[in-house]
């Protein structure tokens, strides 16, 4: 066997990922809150970088134009930096970044009517917490000193639902000197605490106890509540019943106790943190026309400082500062170019998804068309990967409400007539339909295959509805069933 050596040439493309583009990719995806961060931080670093701050505004009589004044630095960034090799240093076009050209483009604002725009902040209103609530139990008790520490441990392990979810040892370390029934006889006492049932380690003893409270632990009851948990979950009375040789009516009057009792005591203290979304752009209804506005309040908007225009066009600076100077420039030039070609990109995006969505805005939820991503990126002329970017984590505000862009990209279900159906239409209608059944009679999964065949021409199987039933969170129907 012989070894050749040979020389060929090869000719091959290839994408290059630099920096800059590493950045402006990473940008299109950020969410609103993302940005102003990397804004802010990109601020505290690069010297050259300035926030406007002067909040006098241009009224724009023209109306919504941001596409056409965010295109107005689009090209320029490559040019003000590297278009000509042969160009002095002192020379760089500062026009397009700095103070004077931001005084004449404040109208880039968005035009939407900040009356409108309420401050939600002054809505928020703090409630007590469960743990705060036991513990000022614990005050109001006569607790020993030992008591109260030890209780304090423990109401500082219950979990928002009012179940101590850890084991009791584990939950006071430090309390070695204390014996296993003393740390239980001290849990006894939080037990005695309200809501009923809090500090509780299982669903079993949390019910037994409200049982207890309420003057309802008879055999029955705790019978039930001891051996027929899984059946309660069911609500399989009539097993319930055979087990226990008594009728159905009689069992049903034991889980009328059982049912009103409360499953998660710290449930009334449960507090969830009202997340308020601003839009990163806005779609009004102009007479019989739809427009798109971005958001650009609260966003930084950046220009370049004149102090380092200054140095950098002076004679007195070194090279080495020149330099540093001008690395600092292109960062800057290329973070304010990806800022610009983002908001461009989430316009141009969101004004596609208005063309392809208009019968939802005019007429509502039913009417929400089957879209995807390669529908979009072939209207606006992108890749569907970059449409894919800017519509994760951006919201819109539309007259029916404010969705994420990303809620417009829907499966079809196909439909007798040979038409399609978003699928959140879909889900929007089985829902409806739970909502109007009979809770004694509710209708099975085939049933609302029947039904959204018959009433809206909807082809589609049982799987699917069982699926976007669990979606919605709908129970089955065996689980929805109310006996009482």
């Amino acid at each position: 066997m012989a070894f050749e050596l040979k020389q060929s040439l090869k000719l091959s493309q290839q994408l290059r990922m630099t920096p800059q583009l590493q950045q402006a990719i990473k940008l299109l995806q950020l969410s609103r809150l993302e940005l102003e961060t990397t804004i802010t931080k990109e601020l505290e670093e690069n010297p050259v970088l300035e926030e406007v701050l002067d909040t006098d505004s241009v009224e724009d009589d023209e109306g919504l134009k941001e596409t056409e004044k965010l295109d107005m630095t689009e090209n320029t960034a490559d040019d003000a930096v590297a278009q000509d090799p042969k160009k002095e240093e002192g020379e760089f076009d500062w026009e397009n970044y700095t103070e004077d050209n931001f005084k004449q483009s404040q109208s880039s604002q968005s035009n939407f009517n900040n009356e409108e725009v309420q401050n939600y902040e002054n809505l928020i209103t703090r409630h007590e917490t469960l743990q705060e609530y036991l513990l000022w139990q614990v005050k109001m008790s006569g607790f020993s000193e030992e008591e109260e520490r030890v209780a304090t441990k423990i109401i500082g392990n219950i979990d928002d639902d009012g179940y101590l979810n850890v084991p009791l040892r584990e939950a006071c370390p430090e309390e070695e000197a204390l014996s296993d029934e003393e740390l239980e006889s001290i849990l006894a006492l939080v037990h005695e605490f309200d809501p009923p049932g809090v500090g509780t380690r299982s669903l079993e003893e949390c019910l037994l106890i409200q049982a207890k409270v309420l003057g309802e632990d008879t055999n029955d009851v705790v019978h039930v509540i001891k051996n027929h948990m899984k059946d309660l979950e069911k609500k399989n009375f009539e097993g319930i019943a055979k087990t226990m040789g008594k009728s159905l009516q009689e069992i049903i009057e034991i889980c009328k106790i059982i049912f009103e009792m409360e499953p998660k005591p710290g449930r009334m203290f449960a507090t969830q943190e009202t997340q308020y979304v601003t839009p990163d752009v806005y779609v009004y209804k102009v007479g019989d026309e739809y427009v798109v506005s971005l958001n650009e309040d609260g966003l930084p908007r950046l220009r370049i400082s004149n102090f380092y225009k200054n140095v950098l066009s002076g004679k007195g600076s070194s090279s080495v500062t020149k330099e540093y100077i001008q690395e600092k420039l292109r960062s800057a030039v290329w973070l304010i170019k990806s800022i610009h070609q983002r908001q461009r990109t989430i316009y141009k995006v969101t004004e596609s998804i208005v063309r392809h969505q208009k019968d939802f805005f005019e007429k509502g939820l039913e009417h929400l068309k089957p879209m995807i991503l390669r529908d979009i990126a072939n209207d606006i002329g992108m890749h569907e990967s970059t449409v894919s970017r800017v519509t994760t984590s951006k919201y819109v505000h539309t007259p029916r409400g404010i969705f994420e862009l990303k809620y417009f990209f829907n499966s079809g279900i196909n439909k007798t007539d040979g038409d399609s159906l978003a699928s959140e239409s879909v889900k929007e209608k089985i829902k409806e339909l739970v909502s109007k059944e009979d809770p004694k009679n509710p209708y099975s999964d085939q049933k609302i295959v029947e039904m959204l065949r018959a009433q809206a021409g909807i082809d589609i199987a049982r799987r699917t509805v069982a699926k976007y039933r669990d979606i919605l969170g709908i129970l089955p129907s065996s689980r929805r069933k109310k006996y009482f």
